[in-house]
């Protein structure tokens, strides 16, 4: 397939001729280890490098024997969406002790063996730390004893560690995620979402118990994820007296008309002083109290297990990839690092640095110092707090200020799973700021219409949970309706616009922005959130909407690649959304383990498509029994998913038969994942407070009048950050004519898909990470945890 052309392309540079990786998972599991390890033999294998697997973690590299083993390309086929690590993890009390480190050199200089890619917790990353300070003493050790060589110490002088966390807890310093904290999240969701119908049917309370002995991260996320009504985590106890305001809240929402109550209780829970915060103690308070009709669900080790999402498995096939490079680059002087992520970007920290931060951490809990806690957790850990403490605890009225502002929001385009999260967290933001918020119906032409109505904070609960959009969304642009619309915002008095939507809002800000010279109604604040399935919004990394699609497109082709399972060998060709924008098939191709991916922005023709079926041949006569393609609708007017699969079943006649599937719309429909109603959540409430600032600033003689540029913005992920963008800015940066960005960051993603496919292409490295330091990684404006 053709390459993009790129001017910052070093990889052919970089080669691992004579270097022996060895992989190893350590510690707990965590859904997504096994993408990591795949990543890291086939990225290994690619450039030249020797790789072995290390069996059941440090145990077996104390062991030895059989337990280490050298990987093959056709080792690591078809375990990209299975859960655990099929290479085993084991705690190792031997590995802690001198004479079992001892062990584990020899058993590693006998092989050659000076890389280690290490994937587990900080235990497991601190270990590898020590013994790798250790190496050289070791290795004289070694050579006194007799049980190697003299030379071998000048041979295998210094040990290379690279780190990759795996943890469910997503309770290590520096990095935004860790793999298998997103797929606990989905186990979780899918039993609350589960939990609430029986709750409604019942009018019940529900305490759940999710994992998290030191760290609340997965309490927190969860619910905010799902609305619950309290949340109990280790960094944040809470006051003296939380009972009784626990109970009161639980009272006042059912009064309210509400039928079901959540609560969710981090294992590691604690009040003020320490003492341990259980479940059953919640539910016999509540029964007490309240008289309520109270359950208890401890979800235990379900959290670890089941597929990985499509999150962890892009995210740990990007860490390991970046592990190798980060390997290959590595000096005798270079300290240990950990790949992380920050925002949408890999970057490479200092091992220990990390481990030092994530410790102190416990001990700012151990001391209770716990605000400090929660800012040591980062940026992400705090803004998921802050958000939730804001949607979920409402203010009594007399609290609230009054801004006498009004404020409208709508969707605008095609549904995506998370508007509705974005809208209710947007209503109980504003109405928290003092404004009073109004639902516009099915968009601009519901605007138009005058279907607008004030939405009150109870109107919205329960939302976060549903698919599609409970406002109604349509493509309407505003254009050709202007005058009625104005005529719409002097009747309600609007003073303020949120948009939520996808490429169709973009053009709707700038029509509305195009209005200002006609209309002085449209002289307010305004202000976009990206929400489409197709991720094609300029000026945005993701949308609300596409982690839900990816998920959908990932569990598809597993599925079908399973329906091949003991039959004869086939390829399957899959025809994804998008539009023009290859976002869906690109990086659904990457989860999935496509072994190509047809898109727009990347051109083709007859000959690639020739090689393509000449390399899957390749494959399938040699090992695999399962070829997955997939296309995005738009890539090619003539090269259509049908000829695809007649070109592909013509050429691989006497190999592999062909089958095709077009996903539809599926793709948009279905309970939108706890990413999207995270970021969804977050994005929103960050653009209600942008919205009161601009109403402040822009409030002059009784009237807001705003007319200029920054006061009709977009905000969108870019790299690190959460950013607000004047929309007229974002006009040069956009290719009209096929609605799509004119520069879009997951293309450097779509070699890696190759690569993994065993393709030769060029891999741009000009985005891997210079060594960094913890404290440094996120700029002010960063919100962590809406990283791809």
């Amino acid at each position: 397939m053709a390459q993009p052309d790129s001017k910052k392309i070093f990889f052919e540079n970089l080669s691992g001729a004579g270097k022996a990786i060895a992989v190893l998972t350590s510690g707990g599991d965590a859904q997504g280890m096994n993408a990591a390890v795949r990543a890291v033999v086939r990225m290994g294998l690619y450039v030249g490098a020797k790789v072995y697997f290390i069996h059941e973690g440090y145990q077996g590299m104390v062991d030895g024997g059989e337990n280490i083993r050298e990987a093959t390309w056709e080792s690591v086929s078809s375990m990209l969406q299975v859960g655990g690590t099929v290479i085993g993890s084991a705690r190792c009390k031997e590995f802690r002790s001198h004479e079992g480190r001892l062990k584990a050199a020899h058993n590693l200089v006998q092989r050659g063996i000076t890389n280690l890619c290490v994937i587990g917790g900080d235990g497991s990353l601190t270990g590898a730390n020590l013994f790798r300070e250790e190496w050289s003493g070791l290795l004289g050790e070694l050579v006194e004893q007799g049980a190697i060589e003299e030379d071998s110490v000048q041979k295998y002088s210094a040990l290379h560690i690279v780190g990759m966390v795996g943890s469910i807890d997503n309770d290590f310093c520096g990095t935004d995620m860790t793999i298998g904290t997103d797929s606990a999240l989905h186990r979780i969701i899918e039993v609350v979402d589960a939990i609430m119908t029986t709750a409604q049917s019942h009018q019940r309370t529900f305490v759940l118990e999710v994992m998290g002995r030191h760290c609340g991260y997965l309490a927190l996320v969860s619910a905010l994820a799902c609305g619950a009504d309290w949340v109990l985590i280790p960094e944040m106890p809470p006051e003296d007296g939380w009972e009784e305001k626990m109970c009161q809240k639980l009272s006042a929402t059912r009064s309210r008309g509400t039928r079901l109550n959540i609560i969710i209780v981090a294992e590691g829970a604690i009040d003020r002083h320490g003492k341990p915060i259980t479940s059953s103690f919640v539910k016999d308070l509540v029964v007490k109290c309240l008289g309520f009709d109270t359950r208890v669900t401890i979800l235990g080790h379900v959290q670890r297990g089941g597929t990985p999402s499509a999150f962890d498995r892009i995210l740990a096939s990007r860490m390991g990839v970046e592990a190798v490079l980060a390997l290959l680059e590595t000096t005798a002087n270079t300290p240990a690092c950990v790949v992380s992520l920050c925002g949408n970007q890999s970057v490479r920290l200092p091992l220990m640095e990390c481990v030092q931060m994530t410790q102190e951490v416990q001990k700012a809990m151990d001391q209770k110092r716990f605000e400090e806690a929660v800012k040591l957790r980062g940026r992400s850990f705090e803004n998921n707090l802050r958000t939730y403490k804001l949607l979920a605890h409402r203010k009594p009225e007399s609290e609230l200020p009054t801004s006498n502002f009004n404020v409208a929001v709508l969707n605008v385009g095609a549904p995506a799973a998370g508007m509705n999260a974005a809208v209710r967290s947007a209503v109980r933001v504003g109405i928290s700021e003092g404004h009073k918020m109004f639902a516009v119906s099915d968009g601009f032409e519901g605007f138009y219409k005058g279907q607008i109505k004030e939405i009150k904070w109870a109107d919205v609960g329960g939302w976060t949970g549903q698919g599609g959009s409970l406002l109604g969304t349509k493509r309407t642009l505003p254009a050709k309706h202007v005058d009625k619309i104005a005529e719409q915002m002097r009747m309600h008095n609007i003073n303020a616009l949120l948009v939520i939507g996808g490429f169709e809002a973009f053009l709707s800000l700038l029509e509305l922005l195009t209005a200002r010279g006609k209309y002085d109604e449209f002289c307010v604040p305004m202000v976009m959130v990206p929400a489409t399935v197709s991720n094609n919004v300029p000026g945005s990394d993701l949308s609300i909407g596409a982690d839900t699609a990816l998920n959908a497109i990932t569990t598809t082709c597993d599925r079908i690649k399973q329906s091949a399972s003991g039959t004869k060998r086939r390829v399957f060709i899959i025809e994804t959304m998008g539009g023009y924008c290859g976002y869906l098939a690109s990086v659904g191709g990457l989860a999935a383990g496509a072994d190509a991916a047809y898109i727009y922005e990347e051109s083709f023709d007859i000959r690639d498509l020739q090689a393509n079926v000449e390399h899957l041949t390749e494959k399938m006569k040699t090992s695999i029994q399962r070829g997955l393609v997939l296309r995005n609708e738009n890539c090619n007017d003539n090269y259509t998913t049908d000829f695809i699969y007649q070109l592909y079943s013509e050429e691989g006649r006497g190999v592999f038969d062909c089958r095709k599937n077009v996903l539809g719309h599926m793709q948009q429909g279905g309970a939108p994942s706890p990413f999207d109603r995270n970021f969804g959540t977050k994005i929103s409430a960050k653009a209600m407070q942008w919205i009161t600032k601009k109403l402040s600033e822009t409030f002059r003689q009784g009237r807001v009048f705003a007319n200029s540029e920054d006061t009709c913005c977009l905000l969108g992920m870019r790299r690190r950050a959460l950013v607000f963008q004047p929309v007229v800015q974002l006009k040069g940066e956009t290719d009209f004519v096929h609605r799509i960005p004119q520069e879009q960051w997951w293309l450097k993603l779509r070699p890696l898909m190759k690569i993994l496919a065993k393709y030769k292409t060029s891999y741009d490295v000009s985005d891997s990470g210079q060594l960094e330091h913890v404290l440094r990684t996120r700029p002010k404006e960063s919100d962590a945890s809406v990283a791809m």
